[in-house]
Formats: C-alpha cells, sequence, structure tokens
C-alpha cells in the first residue's frame, strides 16, 4: 500500500463524516493532501479553492447529490482533467451508466478496499 505516486489533492466528499474523515486520513498517512468534505453544496464551493487533482464522491447525499456536483465540476475548464471516481453504495448497470455519462472516470462500491482506492490514483482516466 505505500504510496509510489506524487502527492497528490484528493477531496473526499460524503454525507458520511465517518467515511470521508477515515479515507482522508488514510490518503495523508500516504503522503497525499485531502480533504473531507460533507456535502455535495460544500464539495462546489470547496474544490474552487482546493484545486483537486481526484475527487472521491459519493452519489446519494441529501443536499446536492454526487451527480449533480460531478455535472457542474465537468462544465467548469478548470475540472474537466480532474479525475472524477464515484465511491457509492449503488452497485447497479443503471447507476455505473449514469455516473460514465456524468463525466466519472470510475466506479467504486462501498465499503472499498484501501488498495482499490490507492490503485485508482495510478490509473489514467
Amino acid at each position: 500500500m505505500a504510496n509510489q505516486l506524487s502527492p497528490l489533492r484528493i477531496m473526499i466528499v460524503d454525507d458520511n463524516r465517518d467515511a470521508a474523515d477515515l479515507i482522508a486520513e488514510f490518503l495523508v498517512i500516504c503522503g497525499h493532501e485531502a480533504v473531507p468534505v460533507y456535502g455535495g453544496a460544500e464539495a462546489l464551493r470547496t474544490a474552487d479553492r482546493f484545486a483537486p487533482d481526484v475527487v472521491f464522491l459519493d452519489l446519494g447525499m441529501p443536499d446536492v447529490n454526487g451527480f449533480q456536483v460531478a455535472s457542474t465540476l465537468r462544465q467548469t475548464l478548470r475540472f474537466q482533467q480532474v479525475k472524477m471516481i464515484a465511491l457509492t453504495a449503488w452497485s447497479d448497470e443503471t447507476t455505473k451508466t449514469q455516473t460514465k455519462a456524468v463525466g466519472f472516470d470510475h466506479h467504486l462500491v462501498k465499503p472499498a478496499d484501501l488498495d482499490d482506492i490507492l490503485g485508482l490514483l495510478s490509473v489514467g482516466a
């Protein structure tokens, strides 16, 4: 699990604070700069000032859902090259098709293996 990559700026968006905090702490231990964010509206504000390289994004959030966050970010030139990874409990094919259509690069199902999370950081979009 050791990080062999250059440090990345990673935003973890999940309304489950414990989940977001745990993944952020893990990524920091691996040498990345990671920030947990607890909702979609907050994610849009944070992305603007944090300028992430990668966004792990829950889909089912109450205020602004992950599909809306991804779609909004993808419409902005500065976020078109950001790697976006859906991190969700939704594993059906319809949802996977929707995440791809909105602009997600990958779709991880919770609970995600920490090695899978790290692996996606080194995979090209």
